[in-house]
């Protein structure tokens, strides 16, 4: 009998240990902060999106924001040497105040020499009018000459007639011997003296005549030259008067003041130079009319409107002090429209850039006042939106 095989050996049966209780408290938590997590993550989301609805898709922003002012460049308008400088870099100055004086000793001479043509012109002027009655007077005379010519020739035509006569009776008589050839010729004489008298009487009134057209056309181009105005609108003394205004102007031009309120920058002039017109000698920057260029995506500005208000941050005084403004315009073009080197896009090899838009906002002077800016200082702008 042939042996049975070996019946095979069984692995011993290992009984699975229980969980310890630490193990089943850590997994626990683990569970529990995962589900806090969630609920924690979905509460956020949930306010997040509360948040925009309510609040966040009314307000547009950007950090990419400057103060900015229009400021002024104090030029000289007349060339001259520099005798005073009474302003620096960083001094506040007020409307008015000096800042630069030129030498006027030049333009005190013009203006001097100006007034003294101004004083001539109207003594000239003057002249006119108090001769327009003198030649007036002139203008009568010379009529009256000629109303005594007149009866001069009146009398030296009835002087001739009186001699002719006796010249045609003496020569009647003379054919009877009645009267002597001296007598005669006497009488001949007579006639033409008084033919040479009238003659002269003639001449007389044509000259009197002639002398009346000249006073009266003297007294026209005197009248010509008063008429229409009075001395101080006469032409002559406009165009003194004129001289002087621009003379004063010259003068005053060298003193060189500010335009408005502000602070001194960018001083370029040392006693004693010798500046021509136009050279920039300083700028004033008003930081009282300040106002913030805040530069927008172009997909934020699609209910960007005038007059909508903008709470406004600076990184020099921190969150804690807002500024309040108006959008008060938006520019025309982007900045890389009105870059020197304008960016040509019509190539192939194009990658599109969002564009920024200038958005100019006025600040409240008020605030200006309390908590003063500088031009280039950055700033944080938020626009409400909802009312557009």
């Amino acid at each position: 009998m042939a042996d049975s095989a070996p019946a095979p050996e069984r692995a011993p049966t290992v009984a699975a240990a229980p969980e310890s209780k630490p193990a089943r408290r850590a997994s626990n938590r683990r569970a529990l902060l995962f589900g806090l997590l969630t609920v924690v993550i979905v509460v956020l989301g949930l306010g997040y999106i509360a948040y925009w609805f309510a609040v966040g898709r009314n307000h547009v922003s950007t950090d990419d924001a400057y103060v900015n002012a229009d400021s002024a460049d104090i030029t000289p308008q007349v060339a001259g040497q520099v005798i005073k400088v009474l302003a620096q870099d960083t001094q506040p100055v007020k409307q008015g105040q000096m800042l630069v004086q030129i030498d006027p000793a030049d333009a005190k001479v013009a203006l001097d020499q100006a007034q003294a043509e101004l004083d001539q012109a109207t003594r000239k002027v003057n002249g006119y009018f108090a001769n327009e009655q003198a030649l007036s007077g002139q203008v009568a005379v010379r009529a009256a000459d000629i109303t005594k010519a007149d009866a001069q020739i009146m009398s030296a035509q009835s002087d001739l007639d009186r001699a002719r006569t006796e010249l045609g009776r003496r020569q009647r008589l003379a054919q009877s011997g009645a009267v002597s050839g001296d007598e005669l010729t006497q009488a001949e004489n007579q006639e033409r003296g008084a033919e040479a008298a009238l003659t002269q009487a003639r001449a007389a009134k044509t000259q009197a005549e002639a002398n009346r057209g000249a006073a009266i056309g003297t007294q026209a181009v005197n009248t010509a030259l008063i008429s229409g105005a009075p001395v101080a609108e006469n032409p002559e003394v406009a165009a003194a008067r004129a001289k002087v205004a621009k003379a004063q102007l010259d003068f005053d031009r060298t003193t060189l003041r500010a335009p408005f309120d502000g602070v001194v920058a960018k001083k370029n002039v040392a006693l004693g130079e010798q500046v021509q017109v136009g050279a920039p000698l300083m700028q004033v920057v008003p930081i009282n009319r300040a106002y913030v260029d805040a530069n927008f995506k172009e997909v934020q500005l699609r209910h960007v409107r005038l007059g909508q208000p903008v709470i406004l941050t600076a990184d020099l005084y921190g969150g804690h002090v807002k500024f309040h403004g108006r959008v008060a315009g938006v520019a025309g073009g982007t900045g890389a429209a009105f870059a020197l080197i304008p960016a040509q896009n019509a190539t192939g090899n194009w990658i599109k850039i969002v564009q920024r838009l200038p958005v100019r906002v006025s600040l409240d002077p008020k605030e200006l006042e309390a908590h003063p800016l500088r031009v280039g200082l950055s700033m944080k702008a938020v626009i409400d939106v909802s009312g557009g």
